[in-house]
């Protein structure tokens, strides 16, 4: 009998990633996300918890993984946030996921367009340079990237994350016990 192995990342963290912390981190976790997903929003505090915890060991990466037909609105969160990235830069992206994430839950248009263009202005973007980008689809094929690289890497629902390369199989939601594992994983890669 094959012992189970959990799926890796497909590819690596790459250049163009969104990242947060630095890139020598001895612990990587990489989030597939969609911006529409309840679980994804749940997951949101947790995240950021362990990156002010862990500070400069740890290196977050968010990709794209909107589950369209669940979430109608999750491609257009992830074009807006891609939008936001390529004009504004780095800073005015984290601002834009982490307002995405804060405003989920406000209504049920919280994520429509002009919503979207509104958290992306007070970002820091040109709100009409994103709405121009989000009728052009201009971030599709960016967005389409991010997702079939998570089909690579065996994800099939939101949130999926890997930890230094390996599926996390763990549960996300209790803080401590994800904490224990990205430590286990520090101590693994020394």
């Amino acid at each position: 009998m094959t012992p189970h192995r959990a799926p890796t990342l497909r590819p690596p963290v790459r250049e163009g990633d969104h990242t947060l912390g630095p890139a020598d981190a001895p612990l990587t976790l990489v989030e597939y996300g969609d911006f529409e997903c309840p679980h994804c929003y749940r997951a949101h505090p947790i995240v950021l918890a362990l990156v002010e915890r862990l500070g400069d060991r740890l290196r977050f990466v968010f990709r794209n993984f909107p589950l369209g037909e669940m979430h109608p609105r999750a491609l257009h969160a992830a074009e807006a946030a891609e939008s936001v990235a390529a004009h504004a830069g780095d800073d005015a992206y984290w601002k834009m996921h982490h307002a995405i994430y804060e405003h989920q839950q406000d209504s049920d248009d919280a994520l429509d367009d002009a919503h979207l263009v509104r958290y992306a202005k007070s970002a820091g973007a040109d709100a009409a340079q994103v709405m121009q980008d989000l009728e052009n689809d201009a971030f599709e094929e960016r967005v389409k990237s991010d997702f079939m690289s998570g089909v690579r890497s065996g994800v099939n629902g939101t949130p999926t994350f890997f930890i230094n390369g390996v599926r996390f199989e763990g549960d996300w939601a209790n803080v401590s016990a994800f904490a224990a594992a990205l430590d286990e994983a520090a101590h693994a890669s020394v």
